[in-house]
């Protein structure tokens, strides 16, 4: 195993010349990297099997975490199993480009056999059609915004692949315009939302996750048709438990080199709460927040807590 992710982790080093803040450039009205944006005719061209699974959450919602949830389902709970390489080796970011020579989600897709576990933060019209096509399954992860919002700041802080997040109070405001990777919280979590009952998509609550992991764990073990015993579900549960994750460096990203991702600035699992929200708005600055959540969210009937 340390093979592996010592050459994922010297891939990387190699290209260490050529790192930086990428800007972002709008591709249908959405605001990606550019190395995406550069590449998507090859993106949106991507057909996948029809026994491949997407798992698609707006960026820091629960990502990893519903990753390797997944990986131990289809492994029976083999932990040893699920530390084969890291977790961008075993589950493929579909739309990542980065310079040569770090591999992009489709080099890593063409080298597997379905079935695959793709892993997007594509917006729900962004997602190739290949996918509705085949009729995938797709697990969906909605996060609530303020804590999303959060989070993903703390991720852009230490991730120097993403755009200067510049102080919280500016972030917090390019946040609710939509200026930041993968655009819109909100037209996000509403794109899948509205199509889940047509294209079968099990659309999840962070929340609900963090509530009630182990309910939440067998609704996506049958959603995948697997039935596993009590004993593996509960070894399920305890692996991804955010203490254990937060050790295990097969899904805690210590493989990605500090030039890229520097963890002295934040680590890439911080603290996976619910409501830490509180600890970063000004009670004017959630009154804003809020005034505009409820005029982007108008009509929809999305049941998100900020708080359990």
């Amino acid at each position: 195993m340390e093979k592996t992710q010592l050459s994922y982790e010297e891939t990387i080093r190699r290209a260490q010349g050529s790192m930086e803040r990428f800007p972002l450039k709008n591709v249908n009205g959405v605001p990606l990297m550019c190395y995406i944006a550069d590449n998507w005719d090859s993106i949106s061209a991507f057909c996948p099997d029809p026994s491949d699974l997407l798992i698609a959450t707006y960026p820091k919602a629960g990502t990893t975490w519903t990753q390797e949830i997944v990986d131990l389902l289809l492994n029976n709970g083999d932990a040893e199993a699920c530390k084969r390489a890291p977790i961008v080796e075993r589950i493929p970011f579909l739309e990542i480009c980065s310079p040569p020579p770090i591999p992009s989600g489709l080099d890593l897709l063409k080298k597997m056999s379905p079935p695959r576990v793709i892993k997007t933060h594509l917006p729900f019209q962004l997602v190739p059609e290949g996918f509705w096509k085949n009729k995938c399954k797709v697990i969906y992860v909605a996060r609530n915004a303020k804590d999303n919002l959060v989070s993903y700041y703390h991720f852009d802080r230490m991730n120097f692949t993403q755009p200067e997040p510049g102080p919280w109070e500016e972030y917090l405001n390019k946040f609710m315009k939509g200026e930041v990777g993968w655009g819109s919280w909100y037209d996000h979590v509403k794109g899948y939302w509205r199509e889940r009952e047509k294209r079968n998509i099990l659309y999840l609550f962070y929340e609900d996750m963090k509530e009630n992991p182990r309910r939440e764990v067998e609704r996506i073990m049958r959603y995948l048709g697997l039935s596993l015993s009590d004993d593996v579900i509960e070894r399920i549960v305890q692996l991804t438990s955010f203490k254990i994750m937060k050790d295990n460096p097969m899904v805690n990203y210590t493989f990605i080199p500090d030039f890229v991702f520097d963890q002295s600035i934040s680590p890439f699992m911080r603290k996976g709460e619910v409501g830490d929200w509180t600890n970063h708005f000004t009670p004017a600055q959630s009154q804003l927040f809020d005034e505009d959540y409820a005029r982007q969210m108008k009509g929809e009937d999305i049941p998100f807590r900020t708080n359990i």
